[in-house]
């Protein structure tokens, strides 16, 4: 049987870090790893941390948790008549209720072939602090991702002064005691104490936070007309209300020849340069992004 790892956690906290870094991992020991990534959005920025040499089926446009079971299946289906591979990773987006995601792997057609190991969720240690800030639908959502894990990623410790990290780990051991702690920064896990866990579904009431129902959370496309200048873009950034959760994508920057790949999480930016000119194009993910004044005040000189 090929073992499955369910990778859960809020958007921004570091799952494909984790995913990266759990690959490398296997194909050092020999281990030849498979993934299935769910994205929100229309575009599969994320399906970028995967290798070319590594198999890969992507849903976009929908959480596997409420609208792709079936799709879900048909995408396990091709892998396992398709592909070699010995370890299954699936990378849920960041809005789906992680034991809702996992229920959607199970299917009479791979009961003989698939082991379902367990859930493991990353938790955002900084966002955990300020979860309050978080509308009632939203940390709901959080906090079930926390509760039914099988293992706690407590990451980006590195921004936390030691008594945050005492505190957060304190709070989250009370939520889920169960589930083993694992403090890291940029999602760095051994794979030895990823192997360790068995899941177990049994014990735990299942809340039900599925997207369109409890949640508000949806998913935005904004396509560039022409080049931004970083310094307003940034000031934008900051303005923005703590709803907006996440962006990703290429955002062409005045002064360079191609779209920088851009990734946004809980006010924290990076910049990434391109070799090769990709769309101008960014998601955005949170509560109602379609309120949001998308780049109103960007000035493009």
């Amino acid at each position: 049987m090929i073992d499955v790892y369910l990778l859960s956690g809020f958007l921004g906290s570091g799952k494909t870090s984790l995913l990266s870094h759990i690959i490398e991992q296997f194909k050092k020991e020999g281990t030849k790893p498979a993934v299935i990534m769910n994205e929100l959005g229309k575009l599969p920025f994320d399906s970028r941390a995967v290798e070319a040499d590594v198999p890969l089926k992507e849903m976009l446009e929908g959480c596997i948790c409420c609208t792709g079971s079936e799709k879900m299946e048909a995408q396990l289906q091709m892998l396992l008549e398709g592909e070699s591979f010995d370890v299954l990773l699936i990378e849920t987006t960041g809005a789906a209720h992680p034991v809702e995601a996992m229920d959607a792997v199970y299917s009479p057609l791979f009961a003989s072939k698939l082991n379902m190991k367990g859930i493991i969720t990353v938790a955002d240690c900084k966002r955990w602090l300020d979860r309050d800030k978080m509308t009632p639908q939203t940390r709901m959502l959080f906090l079930e991702q926390i509760r039914h894990a099988h293992l706690i990623v407590a990451n980006k410790i590195d921004l936390l002064t030691d008594s945050e990290i005492a505190t957060v780990t304190m709070q989250l051991q009370a939520l889920n005691a169960k589930a083993p702690i694992i403090q890291t920064s940029n999602s760095k896990l051994p794979l030895n104490i990823m192997k360790k866990i068995e899941a177990t579904f049994h014990e735990k009431e299942i809340n039900e936070t599925a997207i369109g129902k409890q949640l508000f959370l949806s998913s935005r496309l904004h396509t560039f007309q022409e080049p931004v200048n970083q310094e307003d873009f940034e000031c934008w950034l900051k303005e923005l209300p703590d709803t907006v959760y996440r962006m990703k994508g290429y955002v062409p920057l005045v002064g360079h020849k191609n779209p920088l790949l851009f990734q946004y999480a809980y006010g924290m930016v990076q910049w990434l340069p391109e070799m090769i000119k990709m769309p101008p194009q960014i998601v955005i993910i949170g509560d109602q992004v379609d309120r949001i004044d998308v780049l109103g005040r960007i000035s493009n000189d």
